[in-house]
């Protein structure tokens, strides 16, 4: 990936002081939502050992504090992150790299979903019914 974005890591689509400033607004953000994330998940879940070691399972769906808001907080917390460092940098392979991420990331999410469909059946398809995925709805 480096050799192939080399020649990209220097062009600017904007240079813009001001941009710091949402871009900061960005960042807080996102790290306010991967401290909310955090909540009510053990480091092991948050790291996906349950997935990886079929014997050491979790078995518990949680709906509550920011996951009442999106299924995926942390997907949420990447895109703020990305978001940041694009807005602020105004560098082309910033940019390039949030378009990549936001498509693998909806590739995993639905990989994830159906996975937890899998797992918790018909409670996490009412979830899933009533909770967006990534972007909060607006009362």
């Amino acid at each position: 990936m480096v050799l192939f974005t080399a020649h990209w890591r220097n062009v600017a689509l904007y240079r813009a002081d001001w941009a710091w400033i949402p871009a900061g607004i960005l960042f807080a953000v996102g790290i306010f939502i991967y401290s909310r994330a955090g909540k009510n998940f053990t480091a092991k879940q948050l790291g996906g050992v349950p997935e990886v070691h079929g014997g050491n399972r979790e078995q518990r769906l949680v709906t509550d504090g920011i996951r009442s808001h999106v299924r995926h907080p942390v997907y949420l917390a990447h895109l703020c992150e990305l978001l940041a460092w694009s807005v602020g940098t105004g560098l082309a392979v910033c940019w390039g790299l949030t378009a990549f991420a936001v498509a693998a990331g909806a590739l995993m999410i639905r990989m994830e979903d159906s996975e937890l469909e899998l797992r918790f059946g018909d409670a996490y398809r009412l979830y899933r019914t009533s909770v967006p995925a990534v972007i909060p709805r607006v009362p």
